[in-house]
C-alpha cells in the first residue's frame, strides 16, 4: 500500500517515514501543502497522512482541494489542533479519521489499517479467499490452515488483489503501491513477484488478464 505523508516537522516525519517503512508500506513524504497538492494530482495513493499547519497551503485547504477533483483515498488528520469545533471542521471538509500530537505510533497504525480496510470495503480485520488469510496486523499467511511465509513486496502485491476479489489491477497500478519516489523498480518485479506468490500459494489464486492486468478471481 502506497501512503503520502504531508508533515513539515522534520523529527515527527522522520519518525513516521521508519513506522512506516517498516511495516513495509511505500511511503511519499512532502513538507507542505503545494507539494502534497501536487502530488495527489500526479500519484494514486491509498492513504493521506495530512498535518494542518503547513507552510505556503495549509493542511484544510489540501483536503478541501483533494475532495474537490473527487479523490477518494482516506485521509488521516495528524495535527496539535486540539479544539472540538477544529476536528469537526476536518472531518465535514472530507477527513474520515483524526489523531492528537502527541499520538501513540501503534494507535496510528491501527487507524491506518481500519482506513484502509474500509476503503477496499471490508470491514473484517482477516482476508480469506479460496483457502488463502491473510491477517494485515500480525502479517500472517495461512493456504488450506498451513502458515506459509511472504516476502515484503509478495504481500504487497497479494494484499491489494485479495482484498476485493475480481477487482483488476493493472502492473502499474501494482507498482505504485509497492514503490515510493526512491525506489528503483526493474521492469519485470511485479511479475516475479507473483510468480513467488503462485509457487507458496497455488497457480490459481491470481491470474493474468489478458492487456489489462491481474485479478484474483470471485470464484
Amino acid at each position: 500500500m502506497r501512503i503520502l505523508l504531508v508533515e513539515d516537522d522534520s523529527m515527527i516525519g522522520e519518525q513516521l517515514l521508519d513506522l512506516l517503512r517498516a511495516e513495509d508500506y511505500a511511503v511519499d513524504w512532502v513538507r507542505d501543502g503545494e507539494l502534497a497538492d501536487a502530488a495527489l494530482q500526479a500519484q494514486a495513493y491509498d492513504l493521506v497522512l495530512l498535518d494542518l499547519g503547513l507552510p505556503r497551503k495549509d493542511g484544510m485547504s489540501v483536503l478541501r482541494s483533494l475532495r474537490a477533483r473527487k479523490q477518494a483515498m482516506p485521509v488521516l488528520i495528524m495535527t496539535a489542533r486540539d479544539a472540538v469545533e477544529q476536528r469537526i471542521a476536518g472531518l465535514d471538509a472530507g477527513a474520515d479519521d483524526y489523531v492528537l500530537k502527541p499520538f501513540d505510533l501503534d494507535e496510528l497504525l491501527a487507524r491506518i489499517r481500519a482506513l484502509l480496510r474500509r476503503a477496499s470495503g471490508r470491514a473484517e480485520p482477516v482476508y480469506s479467499h479460496k483457502g488463502v488469510s491473510i491477517n494485515p496486523v500480525s502479517r500472517e499467511v495461512l493456504a488450506e490452515g498451513r502458515p506459509v511465509t511472504l516476502s515484503a513486496r509478495e504481500w504487497a502485491v497479494l494484499e491489494p488483489l485479495l482484498a476485493r476479489p475480481g477487482l483488476v489491477l493493472s502492473r502499474q497500478q501494482l507498482e505504485e503501491k509497492l514503490y515510493s519516489w526512491k525506489d528503483e523498480i526493474s521492469s519485470n518485479a511485479v511479475e516475479v513477484y507473483i510468480h513467488g506468490i503462485r509457487k507458496k500459494l497455488g497457480a490459481g489464486l491470481i491470474e493474468n488478464v489478458r492487456g489489462v492486468g491481474y485479478r484474483v478471481p470471485r470464484e
